[in-house]
């Protein structure tokens, strides 16, 4: 069954049952409501009687009284001392016979009578011959079970028509339900089969739960087209990268296998071609796999860290490894909850895309503030256009393919910087001037409470 068709009969199904355990309530209130009056009016009356009673001294006149008292549709019976019949005198024919009277803790009694029910209540009196008798009197309630019958006509006719609306709202609740799921369905069906990615149509004013979803779903679309695109051109740019080095290697060893035995010299320039690009080939995949492990959340540990340690450690490597000078500035000792190891993998980054493009020193400045840490690095290289800038992130970009070439670059760095940045919940800023150099500044934000 179809939500929607779930949601209509479900609905009205509780309503309807609403409805009758309303209807069942209001019967049967208005049917002991209504005993009670009865029984209120017909004592009323009976105590009339009694004090008429009081006041004969005939039982002649008595039973006049009687006659006048007698309710409609009713009997009044006089029982001795002895549980004798004195008098009874009727309005309605068959009620001469002996009614059950209440029991003590009782006000009255109902017994079945023919097709009616019978009202009875006993109190005592005086006759006028001095003797204290009980005094029966019996009333038939005809018009209450008229009254109930019209009640029950009345409560189905209001049951009926009431269930009119209830189906009309519940067949419309279930449209507005279901018709923003329907669309959302409509669109992965759409986007399965044409292998695109289909959006909905979403009030731009909507602020309840249906259009949120609607929305949700929107820009779960535009997200996963866009690293689907990424993805794609990663995979484009990979193979391109691969490509190369690939032919190189295959290109010199089919010479190897024509001429490398008669010329020495060739074979050496082969295999130095061939160790290059398999080097560069290797780094790339490298590089490759860090970006997809940099980009899985749980790899990042948080924890309280000298970040002044982790800059010296970084720099001592490039020194140690390339023979540059790396000046650093700042406080000497700089606590922040971060990611040490991915952190330091930053700056070793960095620190390495610096000397490749500059020959002089490198700079790092290191400036603490109440709500972040900013940390400085800076090259006196060639610097970078300005066109370039705002795609130095992107995947195997790279400003100058030969410069690229001739440093071993695969236009990876930045972007596994970049990720690193993600991950520790920093940002990168690139300033560079062509000419002068190039700042790359990581913007560490402090935890709340850290000093």
């Amino acid at each position: 069954m179809k939500l929607k068709n779930k949601i209509h009969s479900l609905s009205t199904l509780m309503m309807l049952i609403l409805l009758i355990l309303s209807n069942l309530g209001i019967y049967f209130t208005f049917d002991r409501t209504q005993h009670k009056t009865e029984y209120s009016q017909l004592l009323g009356s009976a105590k009339e009687l009694t004090v008429a009673l009081s006041k004969m001294t005939d039982e002649e006149e008595a039973e006049i009284i009687l006659r006048a008292y007698v309710p409609p549709n009713g009997a009044l019976r006089v029982v001795g001392e002895d549980g004798k019949d004195v008098l009874t005198v009727q309005s309605m024919e068959g009620l001469d016979q002996k009614f059950p009277t209440p029991k003590r803790d009782e006000d009255y009694t109902l017994v079945p009578y023919d097709g009616f029910e019978a009202l009875s209540i006993v109190i005592p009196t005086i006759w006028p011959t001095g003797e204290v008798v009980q005094l029966e009197v019996t009333q038939v309630l005809t018009d209450l079970k008229a009254n109930l019958r019209l009640l029950k006509v009345v409560m189905v006719g209001i049951t009926l028509f009431a269930m009119i609306p209830i189906i009309i709202s519940s067949i419309t609740l279930g449209r507005i339900v279901t018709q923003p799921i329907e669309k959302l369905i409509q669109a992965m069906t759409d986007s399965r089969r044409s292998g695109t990615f289909q959006q909905i149509a979403v009030p731009e004013q909507g602020k309840d739960e249906l259009a949120q979803m609607g929305q949700t779903f929107n820009e779960l679309m535009i997200q996963l087209e866009q690293n689907y695109r990424k993805q794609e051109k990663f995979v484009s740019d990979a193979s391109h990268e691969l490509k190369t080095p690939l032919t190189v290697i295959d290109s010199y060893a089919r010479l190897l296998e024509r001429r490398g035995m008669d010329k020495p010299e060739l074979t050496e320039e082969a295999l130095t071609a061939i160790r290059g690009e398999t080097k560069r080939m290797k780094e790339m995949i490298e590089q490759m796999l860090d970006l997809a492990r940099n980009n899985e959340p749980a790899s990042y540990v948080f924890e309280e860290t000298d970040v002044r340690v982790l800059i010296d450690d970084a720099a001592r490597m490039i020194t140690s490894a390339y023979g540059r000078a790396v000046h650093i500035k700042g406080p000497v000792q700089l606590a922040l909850s971060t990611d040490g190891t991915h952190l330091k993998q930053l700056l070793i980054i960095l620190l390495d895309n610096a000397r490749k493009y500059s020959e002089r020193e490198i700079d790092v400045e290191m400036e603490e503030r109440k709500e972040y840490v900013r940390i400085c690095i800076r090259d006196y290289g060639k610097g970078i256009p300005a066109k370039d800038i705002p795609f130095l992130f992107d995947r195997f970009y790279r400003v100058d393919e030969d410069r690229s070439r001739k440093t071993g670059g695969t236009g990876l760095g930045l972007a596994i910087a970049n990720e690193i940045a993600i991950g520790l919940g920093t940002k990168l800023e690139i300033e560079s001037e062509e000419g002068k150099g190039t700042a790359v500044t990581i913007w560490l934000i402090k935890a709340e409470g850290s000093q």
